[in-house]
């Protein structure tokens, strides 16, 4: 029965795209028996000849391996270009070294390698997930470094990603949600380049051009601008040759330079955007907190007893629970390199919308009064450090904290910490970094639904 439960799931990861169809069924038969992981996994961590950071994590219990080769080139790198950087990163597999994009994927799938670019805005992520075994894993590092290194930028293939892109960016200006965060973005972050899309603008991808992809390329993609994450079945020899092998080909280059500081915003906004939905989004923002900040653990665990928790919330107590006013309401710190943005939002009828605002900012103003009961902080510390062991369970959850501990040059014992930083935050700990870090009179607002005619209003200027 354990055995079918196990294969069953493995089968949905495979159809999601999660794990290789060809590997799905082989692997569930090597995870009956296997022992769970109690401990928080040891990471070791050097550089390359050229320069690039190493994080690593042996993983012996699966003869598989997780690589990640994170670059500082996430949106925020754009400049004047709204989309270079997630234009650039989809481009590397549509051709590489001396293979076409149909090749690049044809040799991935005859060895059951899946491979796979990101952006956001912070970083560049290129994923690559195989088995150990040969002669799997030497194709699918081949293919990595191709696409590390040398990606063609073929016009064609140029040409195709861009016009699924303005497809992708005209079905985003279909949804209420997506015009809702836009706008969002903007309002929090002006000038700042965290305020545009990755995705760019329908304007900025048709101009686009090959040269600037090439450009885009040659300056971030570089050894000395990469972070290279690996956990798997591999021993620190094995490892160290790995991560020579994977940035052998990238020049050593130079790091970018830090981005600009996010200043905080110098009033509150409402931007009521008229759309034809049934419904009003509605969010609300303001910059929150970067990686490393000393308030990190005081502002997560409070945003987790305010909006962060599902339907244990305080804000879906106050709006769903007794008011009914939206199925489902959230808030949370998206921590970058410069502080991202704190967020409120919901969902309600056009008609129960400004009801819904009123009432989720008078939960925020409550809780900064207030702060969280000393009952609603043991239940989330207990709710947070519950469930971090199935947060490290498996090599893909590792990989990504890996990526995020290099990235942002957190220590090393992050996660060896995490359940005792959590369970020493106090209420009065929340109180104090929540008063100092979020001012309700300092919200941008938008709202999108058929509600009312677009307007701006300013409020709580200096």
């Amino acid at each position: 029965m354990f055995a079918d439960l196990i294969f069953a799931g493995l089968k949905s990861a495979a159809a999601r795209g999660g794990i290789p169809r060809a590997v799905a069924p082989w692997l569930a038969l090597l995870l009956v028996g296997a022992p769970v992981a109690q401990a928080t996994p040891a990471i070791q961590t050097w550089e390359t000849s050229n320069g690039a950071r190493v994080l690593f994590v042996a993983a012996p219990e699966i003869p598989m391996i997780d690589v990640k080769v994170v670059f500082d080139a996430g949106s925020a790198r754009d400049g004047e270009q709204a989309g270079l950087a997630s234009m650039t990163a989809a481009m590397l597999d549509e051709g590489a070294g001396d293979w076409d994009a149909d090749a690049l994927a044809d040799r991935l799938d005859n060895v059951g390698a899946s491979l796979s670019a990101g952006v956001d805005r912070d970083m560049t992520s290129v994923s690559l997930r195989s088995l150990t075994r040969q002669p799997a894993l030497e194709t699918a590092i081949d293919t990595l470094t191709a696409v590390l290194a040398k990606p063609s930028f073929e016009p064609k293939a140029l040409e195709r990603v861009r016009q699924n892109r303005l497809i992708a960016l005209r079905q985003d200006e279909e949804s209420p949600g997506d015009v809702a965060q836009k706008a969002l973005y903007r309002a929090v972050f002006q000038n700042h380049p965290y305020a545009g899309d990755p995705s760019g603008t329908s304007a900025s991808i048709a101009a686009i051009a090959r040269d600037a992809l090439v450009a885009f390329h040659a300056r971030y993609y570089v050894a000395a601008n990469a972070l290279v994450a690996i956990v798997g079945d591999l021993d620190r020899a094995g490892a160290q040759a790995l991560a020579e092998r994977i940035t052998a080909g990238l020049p050593k280059g130079e790091a970018a330079a830090p981005l600009p500081k996010v200043s905080p915003l110098a009033a509150g906004s409402l931007q009521a955007i008229d759309f034809p939905s049934s419904q009003t989004t509605v969010l609300a923002g303001q910059p929150g907190m970067k990686r490393g900040d000393p308030d990190y653990f005081p502002l997560y665990i409070g945003n987790h007893i305010l909006g962060g928790s599902g339907l244990v919330s305080i804000l879906m107590d106050e709006i769903r629970e007794k008011r009914g006013l939206s199925y489902s309401t959230y808030s949370y710190f998206l921590p970058l390199a410069q502080p991202g943005p704190f967020l409120m939002g919901l969902k309600t009828r056009n008609d129960q919308a400004e009801q819904a605002r009123q009432v989720m900012l008078e939960t925020l103003e409550r809780f900064l009064e207030r702060g969280p009961t000393q009952a609603e902080l043991t239940a989330a510390q207990k709710n947070i450090t519950g469930g971090f062991p199935l947060k490290i369970a498996s090599n893909g959850n590792i990989i990504q904290y890996l990526a995020v501990i290099g990235f942002y040059k957190l220590p090393l014992d992050y996660l060896d910490r995490f359940t005792d930083r959590i369970a020493a935050v106090t209420a009065e700990q929340i109180r104090d970094a929540f008063a100092r870090r979020v001012d309700p009179e300092r919200l941008a607002i938008v709202t999108v639904g058929r509600s009312q005619e677009p307007v701006v209003e300013t409020r709580g200027a200096d």
